[in-house]
């Protein structure tokens, strides 16, 4: 027992965790030697004779006591738990280092991305936003001039179109002198209404047109501008500047009759080519005139028609069938066809043609007359207005006609009528939207009905019945009207009329509350046909409107071109202005026509309204 207890004193003492030994606290106390060993048997000291480990009894001497006990304890504790290794400072050193990088290096990424974060948000400048873009400008006074060109183009690269016009301008309060006053070509940003750039015209123009002349995504965009005498030139669409101008001497006696007219490329120098038609003093007298769209030169010589008709100018618009023959249609007061292939064998004194134009349409040549005349007859019946529209599932247009006699629509592929609607007084060219929910393009028409009386009627497409009229006062000659598609392939209608009063529903006759001299532009959605919107108003006579889509935001914009009363010796003052379509929706006005039910709610309204969106006509096309 001496034995065991002098290697437990030993074992305690260089073990901190059985405390301080008192050998004379021991000697007095009244604990037997076995209840010593059973204490240190609890403690981890000594099992039967053997260490903590399990290892082999230890030898008897203190020195080899000593010598077994130091690997042991610096693996393990009295407790039976691992004991702190030799070197752990300086692994904690380590560790403590190693945490400290971490935390280094992620505060520094953190503060780096931060730093990035603001130079996107205060150095990048963010795309244009333009949901409240409502601007006007006054541009001076205009010195006469009967046409008004409005184009809308995007010129500066910043995703807004922005607008184009031309006007005849005016010295001390009078016109240029001279049979053709000098006119001034201007650029409008479409965000603010600034100058982006302006050029001078030796006359009044008649068009202009502004598109890509040559293929791929790098074009360049050109702007053609048509006079109304003998000028056809093209300028680039950034800077203002004149690419080139076609030689008049080259129409001889004649001057332009209509708008430029732009083809597929026929010299085969990578740039889509033009045709633009003259006439002569005598009305028979038609000559077509192919020029380059790369240099402003002809391409051949002109090509002379004599054609006698009565009525309107026709045309000239190309038309491409289903099996990619191509045609000019034209006419007075009647529409003739032309193959582009004949006109251009003409034109170069040769019998072949590029084989694009070598194609040839089955059901168009079979309306040539019986001796093969190059002209084939499409419609001759008091013709007035004729523009393309897109056939329903298909990329091709049929022929809508307006007559003295009403409307009617061709299929394009065959030229027979797919539906007439007869009407009287319709003068201005119906404009094409979606009002049903057949996808089929309807139209919605302006009439004269009376002494300062109109009525706006909207016909299916599909069938040519009328879905909606509605008679309203309006002073204003030929006012334009025009539509924009939303995101559910519906169309909102914008025309002018003066304003409306509440009217009981069997009751045809509206009267004005408001002096003839104010007109409002108002808003017609197919989902609340009961209802107009009331958007905006002017005193000014509108001359020209277009409507624009501003792809970022899924807005539409609306820009009018309105000159103001004029008097003796004072010309009338030319204003541009651009209204926002989701600001003015929720800006409107509401105008009930007649009682729904269930009555609509203004809360009701402004929600649906709130949620419109809208994208660019799919209907613009000219052919397949």
């Amino acid at each position: 027992k001496d034995h065991v207890l002098q290697r437990a004193i030993k074992i305690t003492r260089q073990s901190p965790d059985l405390g301080e030994y008192d050998p004379l606290t021991q000697a007095d106390s009244d604990e037997s030697e076995d209840d010593l060993v059973l204490n240190l048997q609890k403690n981890g000291g000594v099992k039967n004779g053997k260490s903590p480990l399990g290892e082999a009894p230890e030898p008897d001497s203190d020195a080899e006591v000593a010598e077994a006990a130091k690997p042991h304890l610096s693996e393990v504790t009295t407790e039976g738990y691992p004991s702190e290794p030799l070197g752990g400072l300086e692994q904690k050193a380590a560790s403590s280092l190693v945490s400290y990088v971490r935390t280094s290096v992620f505060l520094l990424t953190l503060g780096i991305s931060m730093i990035l974060v603001l130079l996107c948000a205060f150095l990048i400048p963010c795309p244009p936003r333009d949901l409240h873009s409502t601007w006007s400008r006054h541009l001076g006074s205009q010195g006469g001039g009967d046409l008004s060109p409005l184009e809308l183009a995007d010129v500066n690269g910043d995703g807004l179109r922005d607008v184009l016009l031309s006007f005849v301008m005016s010295r001390n309060g009078s016109a240029v002198g001279g049979s053709r006053p000098a006119a001034n070509l201007v650029c409008l940003s479409g965000m603010n209404g600034s100058t982006l750039w302006s050029s001078l015209l030796p006359e009044e123009a008649r068009d202009i047109t502004c598109l890509e002349l040559m293929p791929g995504s790098l074009a360049e965009t050109v702007c053609l501008v048509t006079g109304t005498h003998k000028m056809l030139s093209a300028f680039n669409a950034t800077s203002g500047k004149a690419i080139w101008t076609l030689n008049p001497n080259y129409l001889s006696n004649g001057t332009l009759a209509a708008p430029v007219v732009v083809l597929p490329d026929l010299d085969e120098d990578g740039v889509r080519d033009l045709v633009v038609l003259a006439i002569g003093e005598l009305q028979p007298d038609l000559c077509f005139l192919l020029v380059s769209g790369r240099t402003g030169s002809p391409v051949g010589r002109p090509v002379k028609y004599n054609i006698v008709g009565v009525g309107n100018l026709i045309g000239p618009q190309v038309y491409i069938t289903t099996n990619g023959a191509v045609y000019i249609l034209f006419g007075f007061g009647n529409i003739q066809a032309v193959a582009l292939r004949d006109i251009f064998v003409q034109a170069q004194n040769r019998d072949s043609s590029p084989p694009s134009l070598q194609i040839e349409e089955p059901e168009w040549e079979k309306r040539r007359s019986i001796n093969l005349s190059e002209l084939i007859d499409v419609y001759s019946d008091g013709v007035e207005l004729l523009q393309m529209v897109k056939a329903p599932d298909s990329n091709c247009s049929n022929l809508l006609i307006t007559t003295r006699q009403g409307l009617v629509l061709l299929r394009g592929q065959n030229l027979t009528p797919y539906w007439t609607l007869r009407l009287q007084g319709l003068r201005s060219q119906p404009t094409p939207g979606y009002f049903t929910d057949d996808q089929t393009l309807d139209f919605l028409l302006q009439i004269q009905d009376g002494v300062g009386m109109k009525k706006m009627m909207v016909v299916d497409g599909d069938s040519g019945s009328v879905v909606w009229s509605y008679r309203a006062p309006c002073h204003m000659k030929e006012t334009p009207a025009t539509s924009a598609v939303t995101s559910d392939r519906k169309s909102v209608f914008l025309f002018w009329a003066e304003g409306l009063s509440a009217a009981s529903p069997n009751s045809d006759i509206i009267l004005g509350t408001e002096p003839p001299s104010l007109h409002h532009l108002y808003l017609l959605h197919p989902a609340f046909p009961s209802i107009l919107l009331d958007l905006a108003n002017t005193t000014g006579t509108v001359t020209a409107s277009e409507v624009g889509i501003n792809d970022l935001w899924k807005d539409a914009f609306y820009v009018t071109r309105t000159t103001g009363p004029s008097s003796e010796g004072h010309p009338a003052a030319l204003v541009v202005s651009k209204l926002s379509l989701r600001w003015a929706l929720m800006e409107g006005q509401m105008a009930q026509l007649q009682e729904s039910t269930p009555k609509i709610g203004r809360g009701e309204l402004r929600r649906f309204l709130s949620r419109i969106k809208f994208v660019e006509a799919p209907y613009e096309v000219s052919g397949c």
